[in-house]
């Protein structure tokens, strides 16, 4: 039975969001299950409750879900007759009170609130306006984490515009292949940006976009740095671009496209998915205001770029009344004396922060570096610590409440950039448990299921999710979208969607993620999961990062466990007996890799996810698609030379 390291106080039942919202609808807060079988079960009535309960701004009209009986989970629809502008919803709330805080790595620190951040945004959309832009239009950002990006995204939300934007350290290809399929107009670029004390200016790469993108009209430019591109496109300044106006706002339908974002792409082009604005707003104001407490006056931060559905994610608290804190730059940086992880510290600290956002990897750093927030940051406004992007290990858990705060939640959440939202995710009334993910998404019917589509509680399989919600994607951008849509998540199971996670339910009504289907090893022919192994080797000082992949041989597959080492170290006979005695106690005997190699470096993407496919590919001597996702494609050189015969 796992721990318990949190639980919730008497008064969250009667005082939480959450538990205000059970008992707005008639049910006893103490019993989720039954509140959970309701929101799956009667959808239209849940979702009509979320609306009313987050006071959405807009019509929601007559009908708040139409199910179709011949596509329950693709030809559904709610609120088919509603009128909502996403942007009007994210810049509402008091006028002197804050929204942004906006921070970087330098320490330069400053706030906006609601009323200049609105000033902004009328202007920037008169600015849109003016260049041609008009609703289903598609602008397109390459741009730091910081206002402006921000405000490029409201004003064109706001004028019933199309979003999509990418981080300027993302290479030609890799941005072409993204924004290149939306046939955006208007960009706005940051010909400079900083990032590890280190200025970048990429002027030259934008000039190759925009040659490649004849689509574009207009380059907005933030920031300092100039730049001349080609074939007539015209350039102004973000301070010049538009004018002093009223702001207004297009309301459109629940299902009008808002967001373009896109999956990592290792393994072809990377597919452009489209989000509604009614399914985000509703999908994001559930998540942040009954599973996240977030409350008016509250300050959110997620270590982000303008990429990932995380930053799409966090910004949304805007619509909760809370801040949102936007940082710009490296969360660890490198320094005379060694590695300084205290950057977002510093600024959660300065700003308050009561929700922060990272990751697993970000947190190991942090234990490598016996770096301790609480007993070096006052952290008295946190009440939620936040992780996303890779499954987080038991240790890590432990980690967290030893030396971050121990009366805070920890929420190990997952979702992804498909639904742009959390299928498992924290909750005020339930008890944190080690290694788990705490509880299904509200709305959402999340299970797992074996190859016979039977439900499976206490043993892994497919994660699940059996009916219709608001933040599913309307369908892939380009020919064939809605073809490639149904491709890539119901051919495995007609009208349930697959999401691609292994993952585990467990009597408590918690999940434990084990990691994505395709990174699934089988050796012998019984399929297991890899996070049991990362987690194994993350109790190792000397382990800096590692990488787990299976590699075909003679008809079965083996374990192929890549490390980095700290400076100095080597991948000693002893290290290699040890790995693989912590790792057969810790999760099995089949989990022990076969192979233990020490290499220089190990591949992520662009939005830093561990890339196991490409390793494999390589390895094997088959190419990588699409290299250009890849955040430093020749750290898989040393892959193609890995000798078996030296392995550990």
């Amino acid at each position: 039975m796992s721990s318990v390291l949190w639980a919730p106080a008497s008064a969250a039942f009667e005082t939480s969001n959450l538990a205000r919202f059970a008992l707005r609808n008639g049910v006893d807060p103490h019993d989720y299950d039954t509140l959970h079988r309701w929101s799956v079960a009667d959808p239209g009535p849940f979702w009509r409750g979320v609306w009313d309960f987050t006071e959405v701004v807009g019509d929601p009209g007559q009908r708040s879900f139409e199910r179709s009986d011949a596509a329950p989970m693709t030809g559904s629809s709610f609120f088919p007759d509603a009128s909502v502008n996403l942007a009007e919803n994210l810049l509402r709330g008091a006028m002197d009170s804050i929204a942004v805080v906006e921070t970087d790595e330098s320490g330069h620190f400053r706030t906006i609130t609601r009323s200049e951040l609105r000033r902004l945004v009328a202007r920037t959309a008169a600015g849109l306006r003016a260049a041609g832009i008009g609703k289903g239009d598609c602008v397109g950002g390459i741009l730091p984490n910081r206002v402006e990006a921000l405000v490029a995204l409201l004003a064109t939300l706001s004028i019933g515009a199309i979003w999509s934007s990418c981080s300027p350290d993302f290479g030609v290809s890799a941005i072409v292949d993204r924004l290149g399929q939306i046939s955006a107009k208007v960009l706005f670029v940051a010909p400079r940006y900083r990032y590890a004390g280190k200025e970048h200016d990429i002027a030259e790469r934008l000039v190759e976009i925009t040659a490649a993108m004849p689509t574009v009209r207009t380059l907005v430019l933030t920031g300092a740095g100039r730049l001349t591109p080609k074939n007539g496109v015209e350039t102004v300044n973000f301070e010049d671009f538009g004018s002093e106006a009223a702001l207004s706002f297009e309301r459109v339908p629940f299902s009008h496209p808002a967001y373009v974002l896109y999956t990592s792409g290792t393994t072809g082009a990377p597919k452009a998915i489209v989000h509604s604005g009614g399914g985000v707003l509703l999908q994001h104001l559930k998540e942040h205001v009954l599973h996240g407490d977030v409350r008016p006056g509250d300050v959110m931060s997620w270590y982000t770029n303008t990429a990932w559905m995380m930053y799409h994610w966090l910004i949304s608290g805007l619509a909760c009344g809370a801040a949102v804190l936007l940082y710009d730059g490296a969360p660890v940086l490198k320094t005379a004396g060694g590695l300084d992880p205290s950057p977002l510290w510093k600024m959660a600290e300065k700003a308050g922060v009561t929700h922060f956002g990272t990751s697993p990897k970000y947190l190991s750093t942090l234990a490598g570096e016996n770096y301790s927030p609480a007993q070096l940051h006052d952290l008295s406004s946190l009440r939620w610590l936040l992780s996303a992007g890779a499954p987080v290990s038991p240790n890590q858990f432990d980690w967290v409440y030893d030396h971050v705060k121990r009366d805070m939640i920890f929420a190990s959440i997952s979702g992804g950039t498909e639904i742009i939202g959390c299928f498992m995710l924290g909750s005020p009334i339930h008890a944190v448990r080690r290694g788990e993910l705490t509880a299904k998404g509200l709305g959402l019917a999340v299970g797992v299921m074996d190859e016979r589509n039977a439900p499976l509680i206490g043993r892994q399989g497919d994660l699940v999710c059996t009916e219709p919600f608001p933040s599913m994607p309307l369908t892939f951008w380009g020919e064939g979208g809605r073809e490639r849509y149904h491709a890539t998540y119901f051919a495995a199971r007609p009208e349930i969607w697959t999401h691609g996670d292994v993952a585990e339910m467990t009597v408590h009504g918690s999940a434990v993620i084990h990691g994505r289907s395709d990174t699934t090893l089988k050796p012998g022919g019984v399929r297991i999961g890899i996070a049991e192994i990362y987690a194994a080797c993350e109790t190792f000082a000397e382990i800096e990062d590692c990488l787990v992949f299976g590699v075909s041989v003679e008809g079965d597959e083996e374990i192929v466990l890549c490390v980095k080492l700290g400076d100095g170290l080597t991948l000693t006979p002893e290290l290699a007996v040890q790995l693989r005695r912590r790792i057969r106690a810790d999760a099995s005997p089949r989990h022990v890799p076969h192979r233990i190699h020490a290499v220089q470096a190990i591949p992520y993407t662009l939005n830093g996810k561990r890339v196991e496919g490409a390793a494999r590919l390589t390895v094997e001597g088959k190419p990588v698609r699409n290299m250009a996702s890849l955040a430093d494609p020749a750290c898989l050189d040393e892959y193609r030379s890995l000798d078996r015969s030296k392995a550990a």
